[in-house]
C-alpha cells in the first residue's frame, strides 16, 4: 500500500562562527533564475509541459480567481544547497557539522526585508496576501493582477479530456527583487483545487486475509494445491512482526532509544494511540511510553472525499506501527497534512524542519514524476536542503507500480522520491524463516494467477503482472556525485548521456505476500467500528522500516544524527554490511500460495486461490549489485553497528 499523493494532486546571525562552503553541485537543484528582461527575471519550470500551442484554447477570463505561493529563494540559495552537500558527505571536512534551525534560517532564509519587497511587489499589482511563513507568500486574487504581478498571460489548455489553466511563458518577477523569489506555484490548475473543508470520515470497510498462512517462511506448504515453478509452493506469511524484522535487518540489542522519528502522511486515523497500543501488546512490542506518540496536525482538513481521507488512516496505522516494532524505543511524532496536495505536504514537511521536530523523517507517498512540475521540484528541494542542513534525513518510498507502464503507459519513475536529496526506498520480498533466520530476498515484483476451476491448475501461469517496487532513472532530475561509480552507467544514461538519478537507494520488505500484520479499526459490515488486523506492504512498508533502521544507526553513533544519509549509504556500498539482493536468490523460481476472501472480510461469499510469483518487477530487474529494484540492497548483520565508525 503506498498513498497517492496528488495525482488528486530568527536568532542572531551565525554566520560570523560557521563553516563556509561553495562550489556548484550535480545534485539536480533546479535553475529558478534566468534573465528574462533587463527589469524581469524568469522563474523557470512555472509553465508546465503540456502548455503547449497545439493544447491552447484560448485566454483564462481576466476575472477568473488563482490562488498561489510565491516561494522564497532566502539569502544564499547557493549557498544552502552547498553546504548540505557539505555537512551529508563523510568525505568533507564540515561533515556532521549540523546548524540548528535558527541557525540555518539565519544564516539561509529570506531576510525580513526580503519578504517585505515581495509582498509589496504582489500587493501593488492588486494581489491579496493571505499568509506569509518562512518559506512563501500565499496569495489571491483575479488573472488579470496575476498576469500584472507574473508578467504572463494565463491561457486555458487541454489536458488528456480535460482543460486546465496555466502559463502561455514562464512566470517572471522584478529584477529590483534580487533573486528573493525561488518560484510560484499555483499559475497552473491540474488538477484542480477544492476549497471545501470537512470533517474527517469514519475508517474504511473492513479488510482481513483469509488462511492458511505461514507464520514464517515455508512452514505451511500448500500441498494439496498444484505446484509451481515444478515443486509445491509454501502458503503466505500471515504476516510478519517487529521481532522478525528486526532479526531480519540486523537490529541486535539497538532500539532506537533516543532517536526522533517523524512520519508525514495526509489527515490523520482518529483511533491511532489505541491501534498503535493495542497491535504492540498483542505482538510482543514494547509498550508505548507517555508522549513518545505524538501528534502535529492541521487546525483543518480539505479535500477529504477527494483525496479519499480513510484510505490515509490505514497509511498512518502501517507506519506508525512498523517504525515501533523495527525501533520500540524511538520517539515518534506523526504529522499530518490538510489534504493530499502538494501545498499542504510541503506544510507539513515545513513543520518538522522549522522546529526540528525529528532527525529521520518517514514518508510513505508520492506521485508519478510526470505529474511534478519543476516549481515544485524547486519548492522540494529547498526543504529537503534546509533539512539537510540541520541533520534530518527524508525517506520516501519509490512507488508500487515498477516501471509505471503498466499504470500510466510510461516508464517513469516516482516523485519526491526522485529528489536527489531524499533517501528513496525500494522494496523486498522477504524470506525469514525459523527461529527468525534470514534466508534471503528477492526484488519486489509479482505475478499473479488463479486456481482453475477444477483446482488441478494455475489459470494461465504465472499470470499478469499486478504490483512491483518503484525504480528507474528520472528524466528530470541529474545525476548526484554520490551515485557516480556505484550505479552502472547504463542505468545513469538511460535518458540523457549526462546521466540521470536512479531510484532506490536501499530497500526493504515491500511484498504484501511476504508482508507486515498490522492492527487498525475500520467498520464492519453491521457498521461497527472494531479493532482488526491484516497483512500488508508496499514501499510505504519498506519506508518506515528503512527510518527505524536508520534510528538504530543513530543510536550505535551514540544519537549523532546521520542527516541526509544517502553518501554515508553509498559509501558502504560493495561491503557485508548489505544483503546483495537478486530476483533469483535459490536458482529456481520462487512463489507463494495465497487465499483470500472475495468480499474481503469474511467466507460468506467464497474465497479465491492464487499463486503469486516473487521477484518479477515489470521491466526492472534485481542483479548483483546496484540495481533499479533494490538499489545497494537491503540492511545486513552489521549495518547497524557500521555507523559506529563515523
Amino acid at each position: 500500500m503506498r498513498s497517492n499523493r496528488a495525482a488528486l494532486r530568527a536568532g542572531a546571525s551565525m554566520a560570523a562562527t560557521l563553516p563556509m562552503i561553495a562550489g556548484a553541485l550535480a545534485l539536480g537543484i533546479p535553475a529558478a533564475h534566468a534573465a528574462d528582461s533587463p527589469t524581469r527575471d524568469t522563474l523557470a519550470g512555472t509553465k508546465p509541459a503540456w502548455a503547449t500551442t497545439k493544447a491552447d484554447k484560448g485566454s483564462t477570463s481576466d476575472s477568473a480567481q488563482v490562488s498561489a505561493r510565491v516561494y522564497l529563494a532566502g539569502r544564499d540559495a547557493t549557498g544552502l544547497a552547498a553546504y548540505a552537500k557539505a555537512v551529508s558527505d563523510p568525505a568533507s571536512p564540515v561533515y556532521g557539522k549540523y546548524l540548528s534551525a535558527q541557525q540555518s534560517q539565519a544564516r539561509f532564509g529570506a531576510t525580513e526585508a526580503q519578504v517585505a519587497a515581495v509582498r509589496s511587489w504582489l500587493t501593488a499589482a492588486g494581489l491579496k496576501v493571505t499568509g506569509t511563513t518562512r518559506h512563501y507568500v500565499s496569495v489571491s486574487g483575479d488573472v488579470a493582477a496575476v498576469e500584472k504581478a507574473f508578467g504572463t498571460q494565463l491561457h486555458n489548455y487541454a489536458k488528456g479530456s480535460r482543460t486546465y489553466r496555466a502559463p502561455s511563458k514562464s512566470a517572471s518577477a522584478p529584477a529590483s527583487l534580487d533573486g528573493a523569489v525561488l518560484t510560484v506555484t499555483g499559475l497552473d490548475n491540474a488538477p484542480h483545487k477544492a476549497a471545501s473543508k470537512d470533517q474527517l470520515p469514519p475508517p474504511d470497510a473492513v479488510f482481513r486475509n483469509s488462511g492458511p498462512f505461514s507464520s514464517y517462511y515455508g512452514s505451511n506448504t500448500a500441498s494439496t494445491l498444484p505446484s509451481a515453478y515444478g515443486k509445491k509452493i509454501p502458503y503466505a506469511v500471515q504476516g510478519y512482526t517487529g521481532k522478525q524484522l528486526r532479526a531480519a535487518y540486523g537490529a541486535g540489542g539497538y532500539t532506537g532509544k533516543g532517536v526522533r522519528i517523524a512520519i508525514t502522511d495526509a489527515y490523520a486515523s482518529p483511533t491511532i494511540a489505541y491501534d498503535a497500543a493495542t497491535y504492540a501488546k498483542a505482538h510482543g512490542d514494547a509498550r508505548w511510553k507517555t508522549g513518545q506518540l505524538t501528534q502535529v496536525l492541521p487546525s483543518d482538513y480539505t479535500r477529504t472525499e477527494e483525496c479519499g481521507a480513510a484510505g490515509w488512516y490505514g497509511e498512518e496505522t502501517l507506519d506508525v506501527e512498523a517504525v515501533h516494532a523495527v525501533a520500540p524505543a524511538a520517539n515518534v511524532t506523526y504529522v499530518g497534512a490538510a489534504s493530499c496536495y502538494d501545498d499542504d505536504l510541503l506544510d507539513s514537511l515545513s513543520k518538522i524542519v522549522d522546529n526540528h521536530l525529528a532527525d529521520i523523517v518517514s514518508n510513505s507517498w508520492g506521485d508519478i514524476e510526470a505529474n511534478q512540475t519543476p516549481d515544485l521540484a524547486a519548492a522540494y528541494d529547498q526543504v529537503f536542503q534546509f533539512g539537510a542542513v540541520e541533520g534530518i534525513g527524508f525517506y520516501f518510498s519509490s512507488g508500487d507500480n515498477g516501471d509505471e507502464v503498466a499504470n500510466t503507459g510510461t516508464k517513469q519513475v516516482d516523485t519526491p522520491a526522485n529528489s536527489a536529496w531524499v533517501t528513496a526506498v525500494g522494496g523486498t520480498s522477504l524470506a525469514v524463516g525459523k527461529n527468525d533466520k534470514y534466508l534471503w530476498e528477492t526484488g519486489w515484483g509479482t505475478d499473479k494467477a488463479s486456481l482453475s476451476a477444477d483446482g488441478k491448475s494455475w489459470t494461465d501461469f504465472p499470470g499478469a503482472y499486478t504490483s512491483g517496487a518503484g525504480g528507474g532513472t528520472s528524466r528530470t532530475v541529474a545525476e548526484p556525485y554520490y551515485q557516480k561509480g556505484v550505479v552502472p552507467k547504463a542505468l545513469a544514461t538511460a535518458n540523457s548521456a549526462a546521466g540521470n538519478r536512479v531510484v532506490p537507494d536501499i530497500s526493504a520488505i515491500a511484498d504484501p505476500n511476504t508482508g507486515f500484520k498490522v492492527g487498525q479499526t475500520q467498520t464492519f459490515p453491521d457498521g461497527t467500528e472494531q479493532y482488526s488486523e491484516y497483512r500488508i506492504g508496499g514501499t510505504s512498508l519498506a519506508a518506515p522500516v528503512i527510518a527505524a533502521v536508520q534510528a538504530l544507526g543513530q543510536e550505535a553513533r551514540g544519537g549523532k544524527a546521520i542527516g541526509f544519509a544517502n553518501p554515508t549509504i553509498y559509501s558502504k556500498y560493495g561491503s557485508r554490511v548489505y544483503h546483495d539482493v537478486t530476483d533469483n536468490p535459490t536458482g529456481s523460481g520462487l512463489a507463494v500460495a495465497r487465499v483470500d476472501f472475495a468480499n474481503s472480510y469474511d467466507a460468506t461469499d467464497g474465497l479465491l486461490t492464487s499463486v503469486r510469483s516473487l521477484g518479477k518487477d515489470s521491466s526492472l530487474s534485481a542483479v548483483k549489485g546496484y540495481d533499479d529494484v533494490t538499489g545497494v540492497g537491503t540492511p545486513a548483520n552489521g549495518y547497524v553497528e557500521s555507523y559506529r565508525r563515523r
